[in-house]
């Protein structure tokens, strides 16, 4: 018997959903991020613009006043302020600065080359120099976010270790772990953390407060050290560590300092660390996010299409009791002895009724996938249950999504399958 075309029609949007939702969550947040930047060109538009439009005015005012006084034409004046914007292009300020292409100053270059920072201080200027730069910094950048995306997966891993280990004490205090437990190999290590996963708003809480603090000493050694307000300094450590980088506040730019090498030194430390931390933050953050968008997917599926409602509402009335059909929505791989033919299966798409031995071998199916996800789960061991993994929206991913792809609760289809075969069985 063929199948309604109802059924065929759902069954063919289930074939496609994972392209349909990805694509979805892709122009989705295309269409996010396009609002974000109207909404923040919209609100420094309101704040800056009459701020430079002032300037500008004090600017044109203080031209003409030199221009009378000195009895210059207005296009000397000009011209000899365009030599001097060549002069602080190649690096060169009316206060004693270091120079620039020492080794010092040309590792401070590099790093902000290889780090995406660029805070644009210092530029080569010669052609060779220009081509150079194209090189390295190819291979620089690539290198330097292999190291970020490196120092991600140990950040997680150890934040992961930490607060399962005082998941466990807890556990222990409140009476659930016998006091004498142990883990033992096969419970050791990164494998460990495969039973039980932190959530990720708590690890974006801790990174969150390491970046605050982290932020406010470097803050107060910038205070110190540049002569900058507190304020400027926060802001400064802000674009540098998220590798921004605007240039209108770069430290270590003075000739000398007390404890210069201190300084610098400290100065180092504070950004590497401070990149580190932010971009591990961002990309937790952008898991926050991506939950964000399935949740409002979720919210948009299949409303546009009530078609798909009526059938399925029509096909629970006619069989009140379809057991593989649960199973097929999850696309569950299993062999069940040779007894879902294509007879069967044609009949449960048509909604007739099955015999007893097709739901008691449907109900073993349940109960065998129920038992093997609670024995994986009392034992903390890896589920290899064949599922398809794009059901929780998180499996996919490249570079640092895919390192933190199934390293926290919310990223882990673990606990997303063994509610589901839960449910299902129940």
């Amino acid at each position: 018997m063929m199948p309604p075309r109802g059924a065929a029609g759902s069954c063919r949007r289930r074939r496609l959903a994972p392209l349909n939702e990805d694509n979805g969550r892709f122009l989705l947040l295309a269409a996010l991020i396009a609002a974000y930047l109207s909404a923040g060109a919209t609100v420094f538009s309101a704040l800056e613009s009459p701020s430079e439009a002032a300037a500008q005015l004090r600017w044109n005012r203080t031209l003409h006043n030199f221009s009378r006084i000195f009895n210059i034409s207005l296009p000397e004046l000009r011209a000899f302020l365009r030599s001097y914007e060549a002069a602080m292009a190649a690096g060169i300020r009316v206060d004693a600065l270091r120079p620039r292409w020492d080794f010092p100053g040309a590792f401070y270059f590099v790093g902000t080359v290889v780090s995406t920072i660029g805070f644009g201080m210092t530029t080569p200027a010669t052609v060779a120099g220009k081509v150079f730069l194209i090189i390295y910094g190819l291979f620089g950048c690539a290198g330097t976010i292999l190291f970020f995306n490196l120092f991600l997966e140990r950040i997680i891993s150890l934040l992961a270790f930490i607060m399962k280990a005082c998941h466990e004490r807890q556990l222990r205090r409140s009476g659930l772990l016998p006091p004498n437990f142990r883990r033992g190999p096969a419970m050791s290590g990164v494998g460990s953390l495969v039973g039980w996963k932190p959530s990720v708003y708590h690890v974006m809480l801790i990174l969150g407060i390491f970046a605050i603090t982290l932020s406010c000493c470097a803050s107060a050694m910038y205070t110190a050290v540049e002569g900058w307000n507190y304020v400027d300094s926060l802001y400064y450590c802000f674009v540098t560590f998220s590798t921004i980088g605007f240039g209108d506040l770069v430290s270590s730019q003075n000739a000398a300092y007390q404890n210069q090498g201190l300084y610098r030194f400290g100065n180092f430390i504070f950004i590497l660390m401070g990149v580190c931390c932010i971009y591990s933050l961002f990309n937790v953050i952008s898991i926050v996010i991506k939950q964000v968008l399935n949740w409002v997917l979720k919210k948009f599926e299949c409303r546009c299409c009530p078609k798909c409602h009526k059938s399925s509402a029509r096909l629970g009335r006619r069989n009140a009791i379809t057991p593989g059909a649960r199973l097929r929505r999850h696309n569950i791989s299993m062999d069940a002895d040779g007894q879902y033919d294509s007879d069967t299966e044609g009949r449960r798409l048509s909604g007739e009724m099955i015999s007893m031995r097709e739901l008691t071998a449907s109900n073993k199916v349940s109960l065998a996938i129920l038992q093997k996800q609670l024995s994986e789960t009392a034992n903390g061991y890896p589920r290899n249950v064949c599922i398809n993994t794009r059901q929780n929206g998180f499996s996919a991913g490249v570079g640092a999504l895919a390192i933190m792809n199934n390293r926290l609760a919310e990223t882990s289809d673990s606990r997303f399958y063994f509610w589901t075969a839960l449910k299902e069985c129940i």
